[in-house]
């Protein structure tokens, strides 16, 4: 088969090489799929350049979500791989409990773009935020897969949601997704606009998935017992949060690792999975991809991604 593969870290767009391989061999708890799709998600760039905290064996295929067909069944499946090479090649693995069917109607390359997101936005709006209806969302880079899936995921809640996103072509695809409010940050002041929204008050819950000074000026613009979901660090500096700002302003500063369910709570993964799978059926969510691309132009889907100049997901077709 043809897969992907980093043979040293570095700049994925020129350590990326495209190799006949063997197929991997299911292990007990598998099943091999072929790739229909793949989604590129910001660990894959992070993991290939060495910057992030997992870091496989090499030489390794990367790609961590997809939208695959299970060679023994004939079933459409999404989900992550569990082992063996990852989703840029043509065939994969994935963990039999895990791998999802696919909400019905749904295409494959929005299949490939709905699991990570998605679960991870609904985890973190539902389980870790609490989120309510009538509470005011703030989401942060709004326009990119993650921050889409939340601005779609908050709207569902019946919450107002505020979008941030850099430049005006970003704001309207955040507001075409269903943002209440929209902010080029490049030009605007998202935390005097979220005051001026709320009447000084704040957002009761924020989104973040890009950390450095985004965080910070979230910590200003946040609502009394409002509550910060830390999902990750786009932005490429791991922020603080100062202990007695959090107790002035009775704030809650609250963390999201997806991932780490598989070894605390399994069970959320399929129940997560079936609401999704409502949403999408109720019309409530779509996922966006905003970029689809053969398997072969892989490299440039990196640089595409790096430049953070795309909008909801790139994805891969074999």
């Amino acid at each position: 088969m043809r897969a992907w593969r980093v043979h040293q870290l570095g700049d994925p767009s020129q350590v990326l090489r495209l190799e006949d391989v063997d197929p991997p061999t299911p292990g007990p708890g598998q099943v091999l799929v072929r790739v229909r799709a793949a989604a590129l998600n910001f660990p894959d760039l992070l993991m290939a350049s060495g910057g992030y905290q997992e870091k496989p064996p090499l030489p390794y295929t990367p790609g961590i979500e997809l939208c695959g067909e299970v060679v023994d069944t004939g079933r459409r499946v999404l989900g992550t791989v569990s082992g063996g090479p990852g989703a840029f090649a043509e065939y994969a693995l994935m963990d039999a409990e895990r791998a999802f069917p696919v909400p019905e109607g749904m295409p494959d390359e929005k299949a490939a773009a709905l699991n990570s997101s998605y679960s991870t936005g609904w985890a973190g709006l539902h389980r870790r935020a609490n989120l309510r209806a009538g509470e005011v969302l703030l989401v942060h880079a709004g326009a990119g897969g993650v921050g889409s899936a939340a601005i779609q995921l908050g709207k569902a809640a019946g919450a107002t949601v505020i979008a941030t996103a850099g430049g005006a072509r970003k704001v309207q695809v955040c507001r075409q997704l269903g943002a209440d409010h929209a902010i080029d940050y490049t030009t605007e002041d998202f935390v005097r606009v979220v005051k001026d929204l709320t009447g000084g008050r704040g957002a009761d819950v924020v989104y973040d998935p890009v950390g450095g000074d985004v965080f910070d000026g979230s910590r200003r613009c946040i609502a009394f017992e409002g509550r910060l979901l830390v999902v990750g660090f786009t932005s490429g500096r791991i922020p603080q949060a100062p202990a007695n700002h959090v107790l002035v302003k009775n704030y809650s500063v609250v963390g999201l690792h997806w991932g780490l369910y598989r070894r605390y709570d399994p069970a959320i993964y399929g129940m997560v999975h079936e609401e999704l799978d409502r949403l999408w059926a109720e019309g409530h969510i779509d996922p966006l991809v905003g970029s689809l691309l053969p398997l072969e132009e892989a490299p440039r889907a990196f640089q595409a991604l790096a430049s953070r100049d795309t909008v909801g997901k790139v994805v891969l077709v074999p």
